[in-house]
């Protein structure tokens, strides 16, 4: 039992670690604190990287923009509040858009995502994007078939554009298993901090699993690309997500005293993986 006598006799936080590791059957807390311990020792020099990347965005005046789709409670929230935590916010913003307002439903579907596009020398993260005509809208009943098809048909022109006008696209699929999607449901109902999260089209992602999952195979085979790749990340460990995102990203670019922080940045191939047709993912 760790008590206060004990901890008056550690001297430095090595001592308290090493503590923890040789009595960490004792208590589940001991390990989980051991867990945290080494995520956050891994999470800082990533996020050091990231400050030197955006210096480069800046100085090279680079045009970002990062995508986070997955189901509901997948962890998208959470990896972006990881990016951006220590990120000069002049140079960087977050998209997060409401529900289209009567003049947007009557413009062309892309018009109000265009205006939130990166602008030389910033990164923009979009915490889900244009695809949501993809997967959400079809399945909620929030756009006809009519417009789904569309969009299809659309949205590989309208990133081809992006790209030839020098805008970097990364696509981040977060797939989580349908019992971890219901077990982080729970916990946020649980959290009165947390409540505000969950929300009606989240109370149908369990029952609507299937459909979710017929619409995200239809968007993974036809907006897949050399230009503009889906990227599946396995987000049940939502830690090691944060973690292998952030090295996908910076594994990317050239960027000036790349590794300076943190040397070979490499995402885990069993974490991070490109789309292709045989890819295993957790939320099929």
């Amino acid at each position: 039992m760790l008590t206060q006598e004990t901890l008056k006799t550690f001297k430095k936080h090595s001592d308290l670690i090493s503590y923890l590791n040789n009595h960490k059957a004792e208590h589940p807390l001991f390990q989980s604190a051991l867990d945290k311990y080494k995520y956050e020792q891994e999470l800082l020099p990533l996020q050091a990287e990231l400050v030197d990347f955006q210096r480069w965005v800046q100085k090279e005046n680079k045009k970002i923009a990062i995508i986070f789709e997955g189901r509901d409670a997948s962890g998208k929230g959470g990896t972006i509040k990881r990016f951006k935590e220590h990120l000069n916010p002049r140079a960087m913003r977050i998209v997060a858009l409401n529900k289209p307002t009567e003049v947007e439903k009557s413009q062309w579907y892309f018009n109000r995502y265009i205006k939130e596009l990166p602008n030389a020398g910033e990164i923009v993260f979009f915490d889900r994007s244009w695809y949501n005509r993809a997967v959400v809208e079809p399945v909620m009943g929030f756009c006809n078939k009519a417009q789904y098809n569309r969009f299809m048909i659309q949205v590989p022109e309208f990133e081809h554009m992006l790209y030839e006008s020098g805008t970097h696209i990364i696509k981040f699929w977060f797939s989580v298993s349908k019992e971890e999607q219901q077990r982080r449901f729970e916990s946020r109902l649980n959290n009165p901090l947390k409540k505000w999260k969950f929300s009606p089209v989240d109370e149908k992602g369990q029952e609507l699993w299937d459909d979710f999952t017929m619409y995200k195979n239809q968007m993974f085979s036809r907006t897949h690309n050399a230009f503009s790749p889906w990227v599946i990340i396995n987000s049940n460990d939502k830690k090691r997500a944060r973690l292998e995102s952030i090295k996908y990203v910076l594994s990317l670019f050239d960027y000036d005293n790349k590794g300076n922080n943190y040397k070979g940045i490499l995402p885990d191939p069993n974490i991070v993986q490109r789309y292709f047709r045989n890819t295993i993912q957790l939320d099929q």
